[in-house]
């Protein structure tokens, strides 16, 4: 029994095993993504931003990030000075700070931003309508 459910384990690890890739710091597919998400950043967190990365996948044309946006150099960015407060409202006390996460999709050599969130407090990309197009560099939820 025991050695039926190692070897059922064993045959299934390559199934489970990382689908996706981290493009490399300096890379075009890096470089895109970043340049993709910034004007949503900017829009709502007032320029300029950069970004650092938590976590971000490639699979394909299916792309995932969740980055931390702060001011060149380092700088924390106060949300409640940010347009996504002032202009449109929000009340920081139902945001989690900057944090940024977004589904992109590569067309061409050119990578577009199709969902994302600034300060979600829940787990938004957890939707089973995502998985068809970003199960591979979301399995965790898919």
């Amino acid at each position: 029994m025991r050695l039926g459910l190692a070897t059922a384990i064993l045959v299934m690890l390559p199934a489970l095993a990382q689908a996706w890739d981290t493009p490399a710091r300096g890379s075009s597919d890096r470089r895109a993504m970043m340049d993709a998400m910034r004007p949503i950043a900017e829009w709502n967190l007032g320029a300029p931003v950069e970004f650092v990365v938590r976590d971000l996948r490639v699979a394909g044309n299916a792309g995932f990030a969740s980055v931390q946006p702060q001011r060149p150099g380092g700088s924390q960015i106060d949300i409640s000075t940010t347009p996504l407060v002032l202009r449109d409202g929000q009340d920081p006390a139902w945001l989690d700070g900057t944090w940024m996460q977004a589904l992109l999709t590569k067309q061409g050599k050119t990578w577009v931003v199709v969902h994302s969130a600034i300060g979600a407090t829940d787990v938004w990309y957890a939707d089973a309508r995502f998985c068809p197009q970003w199960g591979a560099v979301i399995p965790e939820v898919c």
